[in-house]
């Protein structure tokens, strides 16, 4: 007998990803995404949706500061802004 519409629990919500990008990675942030994956059975997508749509309340912003600076003065930044080229 199938349970009737007012007993089911409804699913889990989906959270729609409209902007699709493709991402390139190092080893180690792919290996500590895969470690997250492993924790959470999220897809990598929602990885890094939680992770970046709340930033601000996980990450030291002095850290996080110096992270970049140390990427920055290691690698560079590409002028321009989001790695497209400046006028």
């Amino acid at each position: 007998m199938a349970a009737s519409p007012a007993n089911s629990k409804p699913g889990p919500k989906r959270l729609p990803l409209p902007v699709r990008r493709q991402v390139a990675l190092t080893e180690a942030a792919h290996d500590r995404l895969r470690e997250l994956n492993a924790r959470w059975k999220l897809s990598n997508n929602y990885l890094l949706v939680v992770l970046l749509e709340n930033l601000d309340a996980i990450a030291d912003p002095d850290k996080l500061d110096q992270a970049f600076e140390h990427f920055i003065t290691e690698y560079g930044a590409p002028e321009g802004g989001m790695g497209k080229p400046a006028p």
